[in-house]
């Protein structure tokens, strides 16, 4: 006579002996997974289209079935809690199995046919990533246009451009907005390419060697909004590269708020004084009344380490594995929601704290006007004059001395001084390095001449509206 079964199992058919109950607990992925409930309920109805196609269901069954599908995800309130109330449920695809069976019964035992767990997290992954790519570039679009107003507002206001730390030139603030609005519009393409390569559906590849059925692959694909199914089972069954490509992207998405949140922190010093932080997202202080402290963009640095190891970890994770199905695969799970909720979460912040900057725009502009900043601007006005750069470079360099030595600007020295180092200097010299001459000197594509920013941001604009 057989051992008696333990009937909560999808797999219990060939074991006899219990689970030893500490590993039954650890190895469960439902305390992580219950979140794939969505995606999980989708993926089940497109599989019962497509076995009813291939004459498993009848008609009336595949109502039954989508209806009950329908009220398992509207039965429940999806949160960790899940896992306490629903403790026998191994994962997702077993807690989704055991609900649909409180409502149609038997009918749901019909639902595993052609199809197989492995088949099943790839395909559930797939949709909870594609998801959190849309979601993400919806968050970016969002701040990049924070961003172009609060290009827009700051006009033809000033700052200093920085190379090593050091002031270099002046820029407008808008130019220095726009890019990381360049940044953003490069990790937005990033995602789009993530997105376009993983969306292809594993439905039907079975456990390793494609279903025993003849299905249909195309009808899950379509309900599913994949744009075909999977090439090949074996890759299908045991590709990540999805969630590599999705965590890398983030991974430098994560670089780039990390800048600006660094640049934002530096500038919201007394020492540079640039930028006066709101107060609605900043703390204090609870041993010194002065204090307003930069919390949002030194958790934002922060929570950018989070971007990149989850990246790591699946990296690490997948480096090794013999095809095809690995259980390691499971722990490439949570990597992938920590990263989806850690950028929504700095995504959900990021716009109105943008609106929210003020810059202390004199501060800005006197800084940009001291300190010799125009001393490329003087020589190419040299250069222009037939000069070769590196000997304007250098007559230019003897200028910036003799203004440090007597405490004077380029701009403050005389003629008759400039002269005595390079005859070419002439009276149009000074209005050659004019804070507006020095900005327009760079009237390049992508220069920080006032019209070319001008122009940069009108597209910028017209291009996150064409497609948001």
């Amino acid at each position: 006579m057989l051992a008696q079964q333990n009937p909560t199992k999808m797999w219990s058919g060939r074991f006899r002996e219990p689970l030893n109950k500490q590993f039954e607990e650890w190895q469960r992925s439902f305390p992580f997974d219950w979140r794939l409930l969505p995606q999980e309920v989708a993926a089940s109805k497109a599989h019962a289209k497509t076995i009813a196609a291939a004459g498993i269901l009848t008609d009336a069954e595949l109502a039954t079935m989508l209806d009950g599908l329908d009220k398992v995800l509207a039965g429940v309130t999806i949160g960790p809690a899940l896992a306490t109330e629903a403790a026998n449920a191994e994962d997702i695809h077993h807690f989704s199995e055991l609900e649909l069976a409180k409502y149609i019964g038997d009918l749901a035992l019909k639902l595993h046919t052609g199809r197989s767990r492995n088949e099943q997290i790839a395909t559930d992954m797939r949709l909870f990533v594609r998801d959190s790519i849309d979601a993400t570039i919806a968050g970016l679009r969002e701040w990049a246009l924070a961003l172009t107003d609060l290009a827009s507002a700051s006009g033809e206001a000033v700052m200093p451009a920085y190379t090593h730390l050091q002031r270099a030139e002046p820029n407008l603030i808008a130019h220095w907005l726009l890019a990381y609005v360049a940044m953003i519009e490069r990790d937005i393409s990033r995602l789009s390419d993530a997105r376009k390569r993983m969306n292809y559906c594993p439905l039907g590849s079975g456990a390793i060697a494609g279903a025993t059925l003849k299905l249909d692959r195309t009808i899950a694909a379509g309900e599913l909004g994949f744009d075909a199914p999977t090439p090949n089972s074996m890759d299908a069954t045991s590709d990540r590269d999805f969630m590599l490509d999705f965590t890398q992207a983030l991974s430098t998405l994560g670089l780039h708020i990390s800048r600006f949140a660094e640049e934002i922190t530096l500038h919201a010093t007394a020492e540079f004084g640039f930028i006066d932080l709101p107060e609605a997202f900043s703390t204090g202080s609870s041993a010194m009344p002065q204090k307003k402290n930069p919390d949002l963009t030194e958790l934002i640095r922060g929570k950018s380490a989070r971007l990149v190891g989850a990246a790591t970890t699946l990296a690490v994770l997948v480096k090794g594995l013999p095809l095809a199905y690995n259980k390691d695969l499971q722990e490439g799970q949570e990597p992938v929601f920590d990263a989806a909720d850690t950028i929504a979460g700095m995504l959900s912040v990021l716009p109105a704290f943008t609106h929210a900057l003020k810059f202390r725009y004199d501060r800005m502009k006197t800084a940009a006007t001291t300190g010799y900043l125009n001393a490329m601007a003087a020589a190419t006005y040299l250069s222009n004059k037939g000069v070769p750069f590196r000997n304007a470079h250098a007559i230019v360099g003897n200028a910036v001395r003799l203004g440090l030595e007597s405490g004077r600007e380029l701009n403050d020295l005389a003629l008759e001084e400039l002269q005595q180092l390079s005859p070419e200097f002439a009276d149009d010299f000074f209005a050659a390095i004019t804070l507006e001459a020095t900005l327009d000197c760079h009237d390049v594509i992508g220069g920080t001449a006032r019209h070319r920013v001008a122009e940069a941001l009108a597209s910028a604009k017209s291009r996150l509206a064409s497609n948001s």
